[in-house]
């Protein structure tokens, strides 16, 4: 599509508040979940008597810490499991499904991705990428992957071609990584579950559920899947929380992973919060306010992009199954110049320069831009993107939608002009 950007003379106010009065309806659909995912919240903190004794968190081995039960406890029931794991000593999405993985695979059994190759990071995590020694691989698991179809989504046919009663566990990842296949819902993880089953039905499904959680009025263990993990400083932390991941799922995995997290025999038993019960608790509790925030901040993205003839996914009307909103860039200029706009509208280090980097776990240089108060936090909006062609921002989060759109309007400018911190940033 030709790409068609107003000139400087044309009000982007009026270019942007079209866009608004276009989306209503979709801004009144994520209303009706927000609410629908609040209610299911206030059920949970009810039924299991949170209460402001639950806030003080405890030290050193971290020993009869009550708030520590409640918290998962409620994100037990809120997310369809019967046990969950939510702690700080998990510093990452990542780390959270790599201790899954290390703890339910033993040498010999055989992992299978059903969504085709997983995000860069877990595949050093598997050992794909990389040669790394504490790879599942180099530890002895068989992997294979299930590819998707020409238009991104998960294959039926390839899937029973690839996964048998021999496989031991099948993971599907909700999001879209950094890749323009869409994000999958809720009933489409229903779908891959029943076949799965039907294929074997001991094998362990496991969903990676970053960036997905309250986007849509279930989770994955609702519909079947056995366990799931994800990162507190993105949609389940609502955004106050400053670090963390949690695990939820079957009574038996999670005691599992929960040895493989502290020590064998030790379990769940041990893990101070450090006073941070409140926040996680209060940032579980706004978590699906702030994530209809940063959807509807996403589909005004989306649709004034697509407006000026950039290819979006997904686009403005589509059904969303995670907070991530890509949009296809015209080269590594647009790109930078992008994530320096994102960076120039936030409030935090709005002054810096997002430059081009190694990151770990990714092959390729990677730009970031996110003037966030938690470091990396993706439920505050942010913008990234691997330089690598075809050249694609991945925009996700907002605690509002107003700061989104904000954002926008930085966005569409320095698009329009040449943006002269672009050359200093290649």
């Amino acid at each position: 599509m030709q790409k068609v950007i107003p000139s400087k003379s044309h009000s982007l106010r009026q270019l942007i508040n079209q866009a608004k009065a276009k989306v209503k309806g979709q801004w009144e659909r994520i209303e009706e979940m927000k609410l629908a995912n609040q209610d299911r919240l206030l059920a949970a903190f009810r039924q299991h008597q949170v209460s402001e004794y639950h806030f003080a968190g405890s030290t050193g081995y971290g020993y009869n810490d009550s708030g520590r039960e409640v918290i998962e406890s409620v994100y037990a029931q809120v997310f369809g499991a019967e046990d969950a794991l939510v702690r700080p000593q998990l510093v990452s999405g990542t780390h959270a499904i790599a201790t899954c993985l290390s703890a339910l695979l033993d040498p010999g059994d055989e992992l299978v991705s059903v969504t085709g190759a997983p995000y860069d990071t877990l595949q050093q995590v598997i050992g794909v990428k990389g040669h790394l020694s504490s790879s599942l691989l180099r530890q002895g698991i068989r992997y294979k992957e299930a590819p998707l179809n020409e238009d991104g989504k998960w294959d039926k046919e390839a899937i029973l071609a690839t996964v048998s009663d021999k496989t031991k566990m099948v993971i599907i990842q909700r999001s879209r990584g950094y890749s323009w296949r869409p994000a999958l819902s809720i009933q489409e993880i229903g779908d891959i579950v029943s076949l799965v089953r039907s294929i074997g039905k001991d094998i362990i499904i496991f969903v990676d559920n970053c960036y997905g959680e309250f986007v849509e009025h279930w989770e994955p263990c609702h519909v079947g899947a056995d366990i799931v993990a994800g990162s507190l400083i993105k949609n389940p932390g609502g955004g106050l929380v400053a670090g963390g991941g949690y695990i939820a799922g079957s009574d038996r995995l999670v005691e599992i992973v929960a040895d493989r997290m502290t020590a064998p025999g030790l379990g769940r038993r041990l893990g101070p919060t450090y006073g941070l019960n409140r926040w996680i608790l209060q940032g579980l509790w706004m978590a699906p306010h702030m994530v209809g925030e940063a959807l509807s901040g996403a589909v005004l993205v989306a649709k004034v992009m697509e407006d000026l003839g950039y290819l979006v996914s997904p686009q403005w009307d589509e059904p969303r199954g995670d907070i991530v909103q890509a949009v296809r860039l015209q080269g590594k200029t647009e790109l930078l110049s992008f994530c320096h706009s994102i960076q120039a509208a936030s409030p935090v280090d709005s002054f810096v320069l997002p430059v081009p980097g190694d990151m770990p776990g990714y092959e390729d240089a990677v730009v970031m831009a996110g003037g966030t108060f938690i470091q990396g936090s993706t439920m505050e909006l942010s913008a990234d993107g691997p330089l690598r062609s075809p050249y694609t921002v991945y925009l996700q989060g907002g605690l509002c939608k107003e700061h989104v759109e904000l954002a926008l309007y930085e966005v569409v400018e320095s698009l329009v002009s040449d943006d002269p911190l672009v050359e200093g940033g290649c």
